[in-house]
């Protein structure tokens, strides 16, 4: 394949959960490339009909039809697109995997940047430039100040939260999920991301290593609401950079994202 596989014919994503795909197409937009969303696996088998993708990402297990069925049907219909599995238990089912037909199998949780040279992509390819405007940023912080996202589901928690970094002299601003979060991230990639680990469809912990994957110099504080001592350890074993608990102390608060911006930004 030559060039972004995006330039002349887009690619189908598939996957059951709606974040998952929010956060794989807002990456690769990111990164040029047009995509196609499918839900499950017939409607996969329709989007590869009408569109005749270049490629397709698709989760192994999707509801109506399975993944490995799904993948011998596209090679059946069009032996040119490339397809890439994506599993979370790939060890199992590699080889299958490649004999039914996928150019290249991943394991969940997926690394983005492994995405790019299964599609054709760069790896070191700098998405599309955003201004932070247009991703709900604000346009800078205080002096010596880095620019801070929150993401909750709670609203209350995070006008609270904004409000305080506000004060702290940050700029900071807040989404409500975790494919909000991988639009803001790929737009324009906060200094801090303050990650709450329990919030409907995609958790914090399963969207930490995407979101990590697509700012890799972003520093991660993961909030809780619970001690949940071993989604702590599994949350910094992924990258995180702290854990806090709520309710929130802010003083702790405002302290660990000063020592994550110094991490992150280096000394003035």
């Amino acid at each position: 394949m030559t060039g972004p596989p995006g330039a002349r014919r887009p690619i189908v994503v598939a996957d059951d959960e709606p974040d998952i795909r929010e956060i794989l197409t807002d990456f690769l937009a990111a990164h040029g490339v047009d995509v196609v969303q499918a839900a499950d696996g017939l409607d996969l088998l329709e989007q590869v009909r009408r569109v005749r993708p270049s490629a397709v990402v698709m989760d192994l297990h999707m509801p109506r039809l399975d993944g490995l069925e799904a993948l011998r049907r596209i090679r059946d219909a069009d032996p040119d697109v490339r397809v890439i599995v994506v599993s979370g238990s790939v060890e199992e089912t590699r080889e299958h995997l490649l004999a039914a037909g996928a150019a290249v199998v991943l394991t969940k949780p997926l690394q983005l940047a492994d995405l790019l040279p299964a599609l054709g992509l760069a790896a070191g390819a700098e998405p599309a430039p955003v201004t932070p405007a247009a991703a709900g940023a604000p346009a800078a912080g205080g002096p010596g100040r880095g620019g801070v996202l929150v993401v909750d589901d709670d609203e209350e928690m995070r006008e609270i939260l904004v409000e305080m970094l506000t004060l702290h002299g940050h700029a900071a601003w807040a989404v409500a999920g975790a494919a909000d979060a991988a639009a803001a991230v790929a737009a324009c990639g906060p200094d801090v991301l303050l990650l709450d680990i329990h919030m409907p469809g995609l958790s914090g912990v399963d969207a930490l290593p995407v979101l990590r994957a697509m700012a890799p110099d972003m520093k991660v504080i993961m909030v809780s609401g619970t001690a949940d001592l071993q989604a702590a350890r599994h949350a910094l074993a992924l990258g995180a950079f702290d854990y806090i608990v709520k309710p929130v102390d802010m003083v702790r608060l405002t302290e660990v994202v000063d020592a994550a911006l110094l991490f992150r930004l280096g000394p003035d």
